[in-house]
């Protein structure tokens, strides 16, 4: 599947979910709406959306956008910075371009400081439901298939994120990184 597909699918379940998304409910929503989206597919095009959502996570794999993450959730794990980016592909494509390419662009996401739960578990299992919607069976044949389709495509996991890794509790550092998102969440007093 390519990109664009996958960012259709994406936005038809942002259309479908008929809502605010930076919220987690909001974000809940659209992944609910991703699994029905991708139900309707066959069980090769849902793991070809999978494997679409894992190259597109990837550009998100950087130390810069973790720190952005870091400072929206009030800190963030490896698996909280997975539920971040589950979150922002929620958000859709314009957003995830945005943040990808300069991270402090979420100052501007609309993003209420106050509500550290910028995160969306559900969609990193979207196409795993999906496929077991569509097949009637559970999600082990979902990863035995995706497992199946990444040997024939290897190489696709970094070991570590992409770019400078840089102390994220070191206000002085986050500011200098990400001085708008630093202004909203860790203001000088």
């Amino acid at each position: 599947m390519d990109r664009e597909t996958f960012w259709e699918i994406v936005e038809r379940a942002r259309r479908a979910a008929g809502r605010e998304t930076v919220t987690a409910e909001g974000a809940d929503a659209v992944a609910r709406h991703l699994v029905a989206e991708l139900s309707a597919l066959s069980p090769a095009a849902i793991v070809a959306f999978e494997q679409a959502y894992d190259d597109v996570n990837l550009e998100g794999w950087r130390w810069d956008l973790w720190a952005a993450a870091y400072l929206m959730r009030g800190g963030c794990s490896d698996d909280g910075f997975d539920y971040f980016r589950g979150w922002l592909v929620a958000q859709g494509r314009a957003v995830w371009e945005r943040a990808v390419a300069d991270p402090d662009s979420l100052a501007g996401a609309g993003v209420d400081p106050d509500d550290d739960a910028v995160e969306c578990e559900a969609v990193l299992s979207a196409a795993g439901d999906a496929y077991a919607q569509a097949t009637g069976g559970g999600t082990d044949a979902f990863w035995e298939a995706l497992d199946a389709a990444d040997r024939a495509a290897p190489g696709r996991t970094p070991t570590d994120p992409a770019g400078d890794d840089f102390d994220f509790d070191d206000d002085e550092q986050m500011r200098a990184h990400l001085p708008r998102l630093t202004a909203i969440y860790r203001p000088v007093e």
